[in-house]
């Protein structure tokens, strides 16, 4: 479907753009119907210009990007792009921005209608809205008719792929879209690009996060100072790293397994110990404490949280006993 062969990207730079600076380097890649290739990197190795190169919103300076058979750096004229946006989408990572805050955010869908819908009936624009936004599992309700500033950023960004939704696309490209949201609604979006690929859906999904990566993705793509370190299936890139970049990825990776040799280091037992508390204003003698002896007291017992696993009296001391000024404390058995 998608298919990136040699693609380079070379920016102008510089007071009078005399200098060059090469973002992308050679780039071959793949993304196939109901696949999620990741584009994953750190800052500055060039994922985002290539998701950019995708959607056209930047040249390329060599190489070539196919979208089923058609170059789409060639693609010239409106009807063309308008064309090619009908069949590929982008979602960006500040979905605060994609909004215009004077205007409802809702009005996406009117924009989408009237560009590539402009005959439907308003009974079936209506269907047809209602049931993207639910396969985006949002409540019509709580986000139709509403300005941005009253949604949340996950449900801006849920909107966003809604609309994309609308066109029938046949591929996403996710630049960041969930780094700026946060972690309760995050496995949400996640969840919902895992069941838009069940649909055949192709994603190119760009990220700087292994573990969103590695959650997500049929393929990686590890990239560093804009070229390709290692590429192919996730699990396999994560397991059985070929690079020194790659193996560095690999060891960063969070996993939930045995800990390593300088884990099992044992510790000697510590046998519990009597501790000393502070006399407390309130009592005169000591009280002991234990799980199968307690003093038969009316006064009022608390556990005192900050003093560990034992249990202190903050009562009166009975008045037939007699002692020194001090608390001492027994630790639970």
């Amino acid at each position: 479907m998608l298919e990136l062969s040699h693609v380079h990207k070379v920016y102008r730079v510089g007071a009078f753009g005399g200098a060059r600076l090469r973002a992308v380097r050679d780039v071959s890649l793949t993304v196939e119907p109901g696949k999620v290739v990741s584009l994953i990197g750190e800052s500055g190795s060039g994922k985002s210009t290539i998701g950019k190169m995708v959607l056209g919103l930047t040249g390329v300076s060599a190489g070539s990007i196919v979208f089923d058979g058609q170059d789409v750096s060639r693609i010239r004229g409106f009807s063309a792009r308008k064309e090619y946006y009908r069949r590929v989408q982008g979602v960006f990572q500040d979905p605060f921005s994609s909004f215009n805050p004077i205007f409802k955010a809702d009005r996406v869908f009117a924009m989408i209608r009237s560009s590539y819908f402009p005959g439907m009936s308003d009974a079936d624009w209506k269907q047809r809205v209602l049931d993207v936004i639910g396969t985006v599992r949002l409540d019509p309700d709580n986000v139709l008719n509403k300005y941005p500033h009253q949604l949340s950023g996950g449900q801006l960004q849920r909107l966003l792929i809604a609309r994309a939704l609308l066109l029938d696309i046949r591929l996403l490209v996710a630049d960041e879209i969930i780094s700026m949201l946060d972690a309760s609604t995050r496995i949400d979006v996640l969840n919902l690009l895992v069941d838009l690929k069940e649909r055949g859906l192709g994603i190119l999904f760009v990220t700087h996060d292994l573990s969103l990566g590695n959650y997500v993705s049929d393929r990686s793509v590890i990239l560093r100072k804009g070229a390709i370190a290692e590429m192919g299936p996730t699990r396999r890139v994560f397991e059985n790293p070929c690079t020194p970049t790659a193996a560095t990825c690999s060891r960063a990776f969070p996993r939930c397994t045995a800990p390593g040799p300088r884990w099992t280091r044992s510790w000697p037992r510590i046998r519990p110990r009597t501790w000393i508390c502070p006399p407390s204003p309130r009592a005169t003698t000591p009280h002991r404490w234990s799980r199968s002896r307690r003093t038969t007291s009316s006064a009022s017992t608390r556990a005192d949280p900050g003093a560990g696993p034992h249990r202190v009296s903050t009562g009166p001391a009975p008045a037939t006993s007699t002692g020194s000024d001090e608390y001492r404390a027994v630790p639970e058995q």
